[in-house]
């Protein structure tokens, strides 16, 4: 009796096939004739493949649907000497981010620089522009911007750290923080005091940090955070737990930021 294959399973497979040949997730996705949020699914073991599909992944990729289906599957080929071909893995793309500090603290000055003037913005609106800053730049580019972790928390996505390097930037008088009144509400600011290094922001992060500031920075508050309590990383989170970047690859219209071109879902 043949091996009966997880969904999961199946997806792991299917990436590490691609990798090894070297295909971007783009890449397949058009060849197959998917979206590439799609693929995103089936390689996160989020979505079936089809006969249909798993036949055209076979040609894609080279392999025989019996062998893939197989317990023994080897992802290498084999050599004429029996030896295994010693060609390394590619790396996955690491799921769990790394924060980058110097991008984290630039980024936070240019917003601050663009919006610090503007009433609405404090900590919470800030706290979610940074959010959908760091989420739309891995959907569009599949790497981290600042790499900062957050958590489904009750007050909404909050990138972690960032109480801690805020106040070593308050510290180190790059930054002020004050409290005032708005409208009847106590709110924490933060103000500039020294220009953000746009040498540590490559051209395609600042043009990204724009557009979030462009849609977003006017929303209210409590505007925002009911917005980003109805994206996908958020609403497929569980309470307390780290929110999943990959998870930005399941976003539909208007939270989708990514232009996926012409591939279209069979």
């Amino acid at each position: 009796m043949g091996t009966i294959l997880t969904q999961k399973q199946v997806g792991q497979r299917i990436a590490k096939l691609r990798k090894f040949k070297g295909l971007s997730q783009e890449e397949l996705s058009r060849s197959l004739g998917i979206s590439r949020s799609s693929l995103a699914q089936v390689e996160l073991g989020k979505r079936n493949v089809d006969v249909q599909e798993l036949q055209r992944l076979s040609v894609i990729l080279a392999f025989s649907v019996d062998d893939f289906l197989s317990g023994s599957f080897n992802l290498y080929p084999v050599l004429e000497t029996g030896e295994t071909d010693r060609v390394q893995e590619p790396a996955d793309r690491i799921p769990v981010p790394v924060l980058n500090v110097p991008k984290f603290k630039n980024v936070l000055l240019y917003i601050l620089e663009r919006c610090a003037g503007k009433p609405n913005v404090g900590e919470t609106v800030l706290n979610k522009l940074i959010y959908f800053c760091d989420f739309n730049y891995y959907e569009t580019y599949e790497e981290h911007l600042t790499g900062a972790a957050y958590r489904k928390l009750p007050f909404g996505p909050v990138p972690q750290k960032s109480e801690f390097l805020i106040n070593q930037m308050v510290a180190k008088g790059e930054i002020q923080k004050i409290k005032c009144e708005y409208h009847g509400y106590t709110q924490t600011r933060l103000l500039p005091l020294q220009k953000p290094d746009l040498k540590q922001l490559k051209a395609s992060e600042i043009d990204m940090i724009d557009k979030v500031i462009a849609s977003m920075s006017d929303w209210s508050a409590t505007s925002i955070s009911d917005y980003s309590h109805q994206d996908m990383p958020w609403l497929a989170s569980k309470d307390g737990d780290e929110i999943n970047y990959e998870l930005a690859f399941y976003r539909e219209p208007p939270y989708s930021v990514r232009n996926y071109g012409e591939e279209t879902e069979e």
